[in-house]
């Protein structure tokens, strides 16, 4: 196991740190919360960073990360929904999110069996960026609720919500049609 997998396979941990933080209330709690969040999210990219540099990526490696961040943002839209901080609407969304990941997973485990690595597409990554980031607009707005409410005026709490819900909207979107051109890329895979 190398040091860009260990720092991969940390983001499990991490995400019950988040969710321990977000879950119970107590000063600050929420505000540490969203910057461990923050943090944990930067390491989607130091781990890739470690592995280009010191050459030690490897398709087990790839594997994993994906599936780590599925985890990760899977977990972190479920937490979000229980504390109604997403919007009740929003399950249905996450519900095509999940399936999507479940389904996109499927795929890379025939195609691994055949001995085909399935790299991830860009529109993979963009959405991933994208769940990313709204779920820190969404974190934010909790920290400024709970935490900053007396600091920080209600229209810009509002705002950062609204923000968070528009890229999740298109975090969404842009999740679906990744998936529908995984689907139509590798149909062959699929097939008996």
């Amino acid at each position: 196991m190398n040091l860009a997998n260990c720092i991969t396979l940390s983001r499990i941990p991490l995400l019950f740190v988040v969710a321990f933080f977000v879950y119970f209330h107590f000063i600050g709690s929420a505000s540490i919360g969203f910057v461990i969040f923050v943090l944990t999210s930067l390491t989607d990219w130091l781990d890739g960073h470690l592995a280009r540099k010191y050459n030690i990526t490897s398709t087990l490696g790839a594997f994993i990360d994906a599936l780590i961040d599925k985890i990760f943002m899977i977990g972190l839209f479920v937490i979000m929904l229980a504390l109604d901080i997403l919007p009740h609407w929003a399950l249905f969304l996450v519900l095509m999110i999940v399936g999507r990941e479940f389904f996109v997973t499927g795929i890379r485990l025939v195609a691994a069996k055949q001995n085909i690595v399935l790299a991830a597409s860009k529109e993979g990554k963009v959405k991933t960026v994208l769940q990313i980031v709204a779920t820190g607009f969404f974190l934010l707005w909790n920290a400024i609720r709970l935490d900053f409410s007396w600091l920080i005026p209600l229209w810009m709490a509002s705002f950062v919500y609204v923000v968070g819900v528009l890229l999740f909207l298109y975090a969404t979107y842009l999740t679906i049609k990744s998936g529908v051109m995984y689907t139509i890329r590798y149909k062959h895979l699929l097939v008996d």
